[in-house]
């Protein structure tokens, strides 16, 4: 083969890939924006059983995320779509399997998130969600990612329960 030849299919294996990418990018956002258009809703839904307490009651931010969280999320979906059928090899390759599991495992976490939050309460559950979720995407494992998910959920914590006074579950050990 000639260099020309060899630049050509090296070129086209490296297009290749970048087709690969781009199609598990756009199924990624996909389910991702549909995730969020569930919990759009559902954050909504809650949101409104919260006491009315006039213009800026606890009910207000809850609402406003909830809304912007489905229509982000409804926009995601629309837009991974165009770009899976704008892509000509997307129609041809699927979703590879380590891939389909990190979705997977990001919803099970979340999943788990929402049936422990009343009984280990929001820092500890926070915690292992914010870890959990950083390790699957790839953070390196370490004692400052331990570390960083414990301070940012107790910093939520006290921000959210103790100077906004809206009521997080505390769980058995107060917090």
């Amino acid at each position: 083969m000639t260099t020309e030849a060899n630049e050509q299919v090296a070129d086209s294996a490296e297009h290749e890939t970048d087709l690969g990418r781009d199609r598990r990018a756009a199924l990624s956002s996909l389910i991702f924006g549909g995730l969020m258009v569930v919990a759009g809703p559902v954050m909504i839904v809650d949101a409104r059983g919260l006491p009315d307490a006039g213009a800026m009651g606890p009910a207000v931010a809850p609402l406003a995320l909830g809304v912007l969280l489905g229509l982000t999320g409804f926009w995601l979906v629309l837009r991974s779509l165009r770009e899976l059928r704008s892509t000509p090899a997307a129609r041809e390759r699927t979703m590879p399997g380590r891939a389909a599991l990190k979705v997977g495992a990001l919803a099970g976490v979340l999943v788990a998130f929402a049936l422990l939050l009343p009984v280990v309460g929001y820092v500890v559950g926070s915690a292992v969600l914010f870890v959990a979720t950083a390790l699957l995407l790839g953070a390196p494992h370490g004692w400052r990612l331990y570390a960083c998910g414990w301070s940012l959920a107790a910093l939520a914590f006290v921000t959210f329960d103790r100077l906004i006074g809206l009521t997080l579950p505390t769980g058995p050990w107060g917090f």
